[in-house]
């Protein structure tokens, strides 16, 4: 039977200069007498109010459980003192292991810490687990990356993300908002003022380090897996931009490590979307129970990786598919079979040679969804008709049996481009017989990053050369009677921010080959199967509507130029009232983008945030904007961040900085 809880809503951890932490803590009832095991997350996302109606079922699951759960605000965010000045700094991870010193030395806590976190939450559990931390014994990692630079949410192979801007605009937003009058005391709007006065510019610190350099090595945990020992359990979603870590976590990590891989966007499997979402906390409880308990129950016996193995289309629960298991990564079943390109069409053996040249409108990627989907109407993936019409095509012959991928397709090209800066976009399709193109997996390449990222080169135009493209990770079976299609352009907008130039490729085929990871499939498969969704109760929540959300894309055939406009509530959270606290949290969001073909240098993204947080009878309101353009030489943001008390202005702030390009 789950234990009775008792929830202590905030309290304060000194670090070791002084500056004070605020947590919300839940307790098993008698931890005080016989201490238990501790969890935590380690967050910027506001403990108090923020991501609440998400994370409190889950922390209050694992205290009805037998475990202490702990919610802690990072430096500077939420309802902690400090300043904070980017993410993942050194001090961050420092704090992180003094909140672990502190938890183990608890009355309540038996001197055993494990670590949960999605988004950033998961990249700091890595990075702090990099530290080895004496008391934490395990590592939840949901959602994040081993490698900062190649798969976060600022580069895409070497191309700047339009993630970048409105991201970092959101946290500048969030990072404006007070913490709580009542629980900071005497001096909180102090504390706002100095908070705001220090507000950094978050994507323009990002766009400034185009290449891979130690600010990214700094926090990338691949770039010395032997320092992580502990067990580590990744979990993601093929909806979501964070899988690729998955895969080389399982295949480098020296100690014990599980990976879960289900059909999800960007959110914890127990509130997966799409479906189905499956019992994760008591897949999670097993974990725990494991490592910080010592119970033998079988997690480690059973498969290194579950994953999702995805099929076209949805039901009810969401989309179709089964389970799979591996023992091992990487798999002994998966053998690398490679199709190979000829004008319009892939083979299973080499073809007659050709010369075939693409110049995709700028535009084209406009059907490409989401970067980092959330789940949300109009965030996945569009038919791909819309951008494969604007690519050059190669289509398999329908296939006669059913056929399965496990793993990252990889492309091998001979290319020529007309310009010393390019861009190429490759996507891999599912084609139906009516001639729907759903896509399974993509890449962007910057080609001037084609051998590597740290220290990018011009191209020579005219000059063929043999380019490898490693597509993100993916689980899809072509079922009998349909197509694989491969696409391949010169454009990924809005996803992408242009190259410098629009460049004209050649593609050489004969030997140029699609490699696709095929898995045999096995009758165990049929086998595993998840609990259902458990969660413990949360404290009164009401949304005052339901979530909006709007997409609209437009074209003006005369001009040329593309607008794209996505509108509503940011993460699809609609207005929340936490009765409890009686508080008031709501974000809206909006971004534009705009471009004419022909001109790189058109392009135009916009992003604005309203945010509201209402407590202790007070109103406080920020509004953020940034934009972003650029020209041959520079990259030019700028933001402006008003904080309002009661529609009182208490401070507006402008930022504008011009950032040299260096082959972005």
């Amino acid at each position: 039977m789950p234990n009775p809880v008792r929830i202590i809503e905030h309290l304060t951890i000194a670090m070791p200069d002084g500056v004070k932490l605020a947590a919300r803590l839940w307790l098993p009832e008698g931890a005080e007498t016989k201490p238990v095991p501790a969890i935590l997350e380690y967050i910027p996302y506001r403990k108090r109010d923020g991501t609440r109606s998400r994370d409190e079922a889950m922390h209050g699951w694992f205290a009805a459980h037998g475990y202490a759960a702990i919610r802690v605000d990072m430096r500077g965010s939420g309802d902690s003192e400090g300043l904070l000045d980017d993410e993942y700094l050194p001090l961050e991870q420092e704090d992180a292991c003094a909140v672990i010193a502190w938890i183990a030395q608890q009355p309540w806590c038996d001197g055993k810490v494990g670590m949960i976190g999605k988004s950033w939450g998961g990249f700091n559990a890595l990075q702090v687990a990099a530290h080895r931390p004496p008391a934490l014994k395990a590592v939840i990692s949901v959602c994040s990356t081993d490698d900062r630079y190649a798969d976060d949410v600022h580069f895409m192979g070497g191309a700047l993300l339009a993630d970048n801007l409105w991201w970092g605009s959101a946290m500048m937003a969030w990072q404006a908002l007070p913490p709580t009058p009542s629980l900071h005391g005497e001096g909180w709007r102090e504390a706002w003022e100095q908070r705001l006065d220090h507000l950094p510019f978050f994507p323009a610190i990002w766009v400034s380090q185009q290449h891979r350099n130690a600010y990214w090595r700094q926090g990338s945990v691949c770039e010395d897996w032997s320092a992580i020992a502990v067990p580590v359990f990744a979990v993601g979603g093929w909806a979501d931009a964070y899988s690729n870590a998955i895969p080389r976590l399982l295949e480098h990590l020296p100690g014990p490590r599980l990976g879960l891989i289900g059909p999800w966007a960007h959110h914890y499997p127990h509130q997966g979307m799409p479906g189905p979402a499956i019992g994760f906390l008591e897949e999670a409880l097993r974990w725990w129970d494991h490592w910080l308990k010592g119970q033998d129950n079988g997690i480690m016996s059973e498969p290194m990786l579950r994953a999702y193995m995805q099929e076209r289309g949805t039901s009810g629960e969401g989309r179709n598919g089964r389970w799979i298991g591996e023992a091992s990564w990487p798999s002994r079943l998966i053998t690398r079979r490679p199709m190979f390109l000829s004008p319009g069409q892939l083979w299973w053996r080499p073809a007659p040679a050709a010369e075939l040249a693409i110049r995709s409108p700028l535009w084209c990627g406009a059907g490409g969804g989401e970067w980092m989907s959330s789940g949300l109407p109009g965030e996945a993936p569009a038919d791909q008709r819309l951008d494969d019409g604007l690519s050059l095509v190669f289509d398999s012959k329908e296939l006669a049996d059913r056929t399965e991928i496990l793993g990252a397709p990889e492309l091998v090209l001979e290319i020529a481009s007309d310009q010393p800066t390019a861009q190429i976009h490759v996507r891999l399709c599912d084609v139906a017989p009516d001639g729907t193109s759903e896509r399974v997996s993509y890449a962007i390449l910057n080609l001037t990053h084609r051998d590597g990222h740290a220290e990018p080169k011009p191209l020579t135009p005219g000059i063929f050369e043999t380019v490898r493209i490693r597509l993100n990770d993916c689980a899809h079976a072509f079922v009998a009677g349909n197509r694989v299609r491969l696409s391949i352009a010169t454009s990924a907008w809005p996803m992408a921010w242009p190259a410098r130039d629009q460049a004209t490729l050649t593609v050489r085929t004969g030997e140029a080959a699609l490699i696709l990871p095929v898995r045999r499939p096995r009758r165990e498969d049929a086998a595993l199967a998840f609990p259902p969704v458990s969660m413990a109760e949360t404290g009164p929540v009401h949304a005052s509507r339901t979530p909006q959300a709007e997409r609209k894309f437009s074209l003006d055939l005369i001009e040329g130029t593309a607008h794209l406009v996505v509108d509503g509530d940011a993460f699809g959270s609609a207005p929340m009232r936490f009765e409890e606290i009686a508080t008031d949290f709501a974000h809206k969001l909006r971004r534009e983008f705009s471009i004419r073909d022909g001109e790189p240098h058109s392009a135009c993204q916009t992003v604005t945030h309203h945010c509201t947080l209402t407590c202790d009878g007070i109103e406080f309101r920020i509004e953020a904007e940034a934009r972003m353009i650029a020209d041959d030489e520079n990259f030019e943001i700028s933001a402006r961040v008003r904080a309002l008390q009661d529609w009182v202005e208490i401070a507006d702030r402008g930022f504008h900085e011009v950032i040299p390009r260096r082959l972005v």
